[in-house]
């Protein structure tokens, strides 16, 4: 038996970006959150911007991890 390390190679840098990517994805979404806070606490209003921002990364991170359970399940194929 011989392992495919060339598909081996491929898997571990696909994850290993993919991963990168959603840890920055979900640091934006946190960011966005505290530049909701901040503008609260300064100015006695909301920040519109840091909402969305925050939303549109949490619900990137949720779409990522619903993606990886479909693809882990064999019931959803």
């Amino acid at each position: 038996m011989h392992p495919d390390w060339t598909a081996l190679g491929q898997v571990a840098a696909v994850s290993t970006g993919v991963t990168v990517a959603v840890v920055v994805v979900f640091a934006l979404g946190v960011l966005g959150l505290a530049r909701l806070e901040g503008a609260r606490d300064q100015q006695g209003r909301t920040c519109a911007v840091g909402l969305t921002q925050a939303a549109l990364c949490f619900l990137a991170c949720a779409a990522v991890v619903a993606y990886g359970i479909f693809l882990i399940v064999p019931q959803f194929h």
